[in-house]
Order: C-alpha cells, then structure tokens, then sequence
C-alpha cells in the first residue's frame, strides 16, 4: 500500500508535525531561535499576500523587504485607493493561514509533499529574482528554500510528509501567533512607526481596526481547522473502485 493512499501515515504525520512545533516552541531551550527562520519564511509569505493581490487589481510589485526582527514590507503601486487598498491590506493578513490550509489538505501524502516543497522552493527561488530586495530577506528567503528543496531531495518519504504538513501548521498559526499585531494599530517596520495592516484596511474600507482584527482571527482560525480536517482524512484511493469493479482491470 502506497504511504499516500491511507489515513494512517497522513494523520500520523499530522500529529507528528504538530507534537514537534509544541515541543520545540515550548519545551525546548531557545525553540523560538530554532523556529526562527520559518517565523521569517511566514513573512515572506506575509508580504506576497500583498504584493500578488496589488498584481491581481491591476497594480504592481516592485520590492518586498523582509527584516531581522521579522517585520517585512511590500512596496506595491498602481492600484486604486479605498476598497482595493483594503484587499492588498487583507492579502497580507490572510495568505499565511491560506497557504498553509492549503498544504494541510493537499499534502497527504509523500507524493504530494514531495510537489509541495519543490513548488515553495520554485516560488520563493522565483521571488528572489524579481522581488526580494533586504539583506535580511536575501539571506533568509533563498537559506529557507534551501532547507526545503534539501527535505524535498533528500528526505524519507516519512519525513518529507512530516515536514511539508509542519510548514502547513506553521503557516496557519502565523497570524494566529501574531495577534498582538491583529489588534494594533501600528506597528515597528525595521524601527520605524506605521499603520498596520488592520489600521489601513479599516481606513480603506471603514469600520474599526480592532473588529477587522478579530474578524481576520476568526478567518484565520476557521481555516486551520479546515486545513487540519482534511488533513486527517483519508485520501480518496482510486484502487478501492477498481476492486469493486474487477471489469475494469480486465480492460486497463
């Protein structure tokens, strides 16, 4: 039986993923310091969110910056204010839970993680050409794509399906573990004061920046519990409809 075709290894490597992040960002001595560079890979993502939704309405990218302390910013132009400028706000917010719903659901299983690794390193090899301009993120952007397409070359099948359902987890609690950021209205970007994004999508779209934070923690939430769902269900087996039809053997 293929590791990918069952329940059992994808909820094994589920609860696997998920006892290892608790355990290093809990128990283990300096586990914030382990988990740094994902925590910076969270604001790559953080800071795509922007800019591909700027691209998206018609506006551009020019530069992301991703700094030493794990703040980032987007330099997108060209879209039109009030409601889009909300949108390019709300990419940011929501593209880590997004992406890492997405990798919960889709990776289940070595094959699928084994496309998941290789599509985040192609993805992030991509944004460095084009987009990723800070020292920080020129170190950080291309030294975590390293780590992933090792795993994704390298690795066991076990352990590419741990890792690419820890990249999804990792993801889906990353605004989550940002919440002080959700419910603020500014922010230190590399030691300077700026709205943050809950303050610029209150402005663009009205309402107030604290009930847009707990609006954005309520999405956030409902998406890691869709990603873990399916993530703890069996994948659909194509082999199972061909043994209740022996016909259709016959005839491949």
């Amino acid at each position: 039986m293929a590791p990918d075709e069952d329940g059992g290894p994808t909820r094994f490597a589920l609860v696997i993923a998920c006892v290892g992040i608790a355990l290093v960002s809990t128990l283990v001595p300096f586990g914030d310091v382990v988990l740094y560079p994902f925590t910076l890979f969270g604001t790559w993502v953080h800071e795509m969110g922007h800019g591909l939704t700027a691209i998206a309405l018609g506006g551009q990218l020019d530069s992301i910056d991703v700094f030493w302390n794990a703040s980032g910013l987007a330099h997108c132009r060209g879209y039109a204010p009030g409601w889009p400028r909300g949108l390019v706000s709300l990419g940011g917010l929501l593209a880590p839970p997004l992406l890492g719903a997405f990798i919960l659901a889709f990776a289940r299983g070595p094959r699928r993680a084994t496309i998941v690794l290789w599509a985040l390193v192609a993805v992030m090899g991509v944004s460095v050409a084009l987009w990723v301009r800070s020292v920080a993120g020129l170190v950080a952007v291309p030294g975590v794509a390293f780590l992933i397409g090792l795993l994704a070359k390298e690795g066991s099948p076990t352990l590419k399906h741990v890792g690419a359902q820890g990249l999804g987890v990792l993801l889906a609690l990353d605004t989550i573990f940002g919440v002080d950021y959700l419910f603020t209205a500014s922010a230190h970007v590399d030691g300077e004061a700026r709205a943050s994004d809950v303050a610029n999508l209150a402005e663009a779209v009205g309402g107030h920046w604290l009930l847009w934070g707990v609006a954005i923690a309520v999405v956030s939430f409902a998406l890691l519990a869709l990603g873990l769902k399916l993530a703890w269900l069996a994948p659909l087996r194509l082999g199972r409809r061909k043994e209740a039809f022996p016909e259709d053997s016959a005839s491949a």
